[in-house]
């Protein structure tokens, strides 16, 4: 049966965090059990993050811009970094997407433990990342605009 228009579905009701207790409760086998470490080293890492659920079912963690997203596949716990190649992996845990320009992740294997100190020193390195790109780019913002007293239409340069 398909759903009334306009019916609100009670998985609308339910906040970010609630979707990702959801997700890891009904993930019963070992990919749960890591999916909850995961989250629970991320979260612990700094007290700003924030949890989103985006793209029809994936958690993603917040602070200044998306840190990473996390998915149970059949075989793997996959959390991906979305700035992960332009972060210092000192400890070596990005172990996929390691030839792309931007993303980097992390593959979690049965039997594969979470080294949480790690995992949140490679949090704490995505957040500084994003507040550096954000103050960067405010100051961009902030040459660019003309200067008080100047009409927007004479600010712009005649071609």
């Amino acid at each position: 049966m398909l759903p009334v228009r306009g019916a609100i579905r009670c998985d609308d009701l339910m906040t970010p965090s609630d979707k990702i207790d959801q997700l890891i409760a009904k993930t019963t086998d070992w990919r749960g059990r890591t999916l909850a470490a995961v989250r629970k080293a991320i979260l612990s890492a700094n007290k700003e993050i924030v949890e989103e659920w985006k793209w029809m079912g994936s958690p993603v963690w917040e602070c200044d811009g998306i840190v990473a997203v996390g998915n149970a596949h059949k075989d793997k716990v996959k959390l991906t970094f979305s700035q992960g190649a332009s972060l210092a992996d000192p400890d070596r845990l990005f172990n996929a997407g390691l030839e792309g320009k931007v993303w980097r992740a992390i593959d979690f294997i049965e039997g594969d433990k979470v080294d949480a100190a790690a995992l949140k020193k490679l949090v704490r390195a995505a957040i500084e990342f994003n507040r550096a790109k954000r103050v960067k780019k405010t100051a961009k913002a902030k040459k660019a605009a003309p200067g008080p007293g100047v009409k927007a239409s004479r600010a712009r340069k005649k071609t």
